[in-house]
């Protein structure tokens, strides 16, 4: 269990985040916001890289920052940017973190090749890492995170910049290592958690705004969004969200807090449309 208890992250005058209470278990957690909302800060302090100005985190019912290396040696990180080498092979690469990680040369090599073999990198293993798309890159992000087979895994904006086939496959690989473990994923982009994620946790303003399985976060839109293929006629106040074409029609999704004529359709509300709706002030 992770429990961040009463966190706030000040810089100077600046709150970065304010009285954030969380609890993870087993699952996927999805960190959902804008850029600048405070997810990469909550992630930072997750991983020890940075530190709360008010508040504590636990894990197991221990502060973090008084585990200190027993924390660290429990947890996976894939930054927005993990560095590596160009020249070197994901073998050579993982081996060599390995070593740094502390871990023993055989079970290091037996460990990455496995790892390669769960992201599909297997046949490419001793390829250099210069000839790599950014998604067979960010597959060797995960193999490295992965390594000391950590019980807490966590990753910022693991998706930016990768076309839509190698975000299902990242979207796939994660599914498949949150059986066991705890996921924490930090993203703007609401389809990488919506058919993934067990919980969503939603910032505003820089404090918590919802913490709740993705269903139920989408409740609160409630019977407020509607699809019309005739926008102009809607003279009740009202925000576009999202368009579509269909037979030849664009249908507008959009979100209504009065009541509309039963000729107006009624449609059930996704992740997305409650990301739009709340941050509409955002842009």
């Amino acid at each position: 269990m992770l429990t961040v208890n009463h966190v706030t992250k000040k810089y100077g005058s600046f709150t970065a985040l304010e009285d954030i209470t969380l609890e993870f278990d087993r699952g996927v957690y999805g960190l959902l916001a804008p850029n600048g909302a405070g997810k990469t800060t909550l992630i930072k302090m997750l991983t020890t890289l940075l530190f709360p100005t008010q508040g504590e985190i636990l894990y197991n019912g221990d502060n973090i920052s008084d585990l200190d290396e027993n924390y660290r040696n429990v947890i996976g990180y894939l930054p927005q940017e993990f560095g590596y080498y160009k020249n070197y092979s994901p073998r050579q690469f993982l081996s060599y973190l390995g070593a740094l990680k502390g871990i023993d040369r055989k079970t290091a090599d037996t460990k990455a090749r496995e790892l390669l073999e769960l992201v599909s990198l297997g046949d490419v293993a001793d390829t250099k890492m210069r000839k790599f798309s950014g998604g067979m890159l960010q597959r060797v992000g995960i193999a490295q995170a992965m390594l000391n087979d950590p019980a807490v895994l966590i990753l910022d904006e693991p998706t930016a910049g990768l076309d839509p086939k190698e975000r299902v496959r990242f979207r796939n690989l994660i599914l498949s290592l949150s059986k066991d473990r705890i996921v924490i994923l930090s993203t703007h982009i609401v389809s990488d958690i919506e058919t993934i994620a067990s919980h969503v946790v939603m910032f505003k303003d820089h404090k918590l705004l919802c913490s709740d399985a993705p269903a139920d976060i989408c409740k609160m839109l409630s019977g407020k969004v509607y699809e019309t293929s005739d926008i102009h006629t809607i003279s009740q106040p009202h925000l576009p969200l999202t368009e579509r074409q269909e037979d030849g029609r664009t249908l507008v999704r959009f979100a209504c807090e009065s009541a509309l004529p039963d000729s107006v359709k009624a449609v059930t509300p996704n992740l997305e449309d409650v990301f739009l709706y709340i941050y509409r002030d955002n842009e």
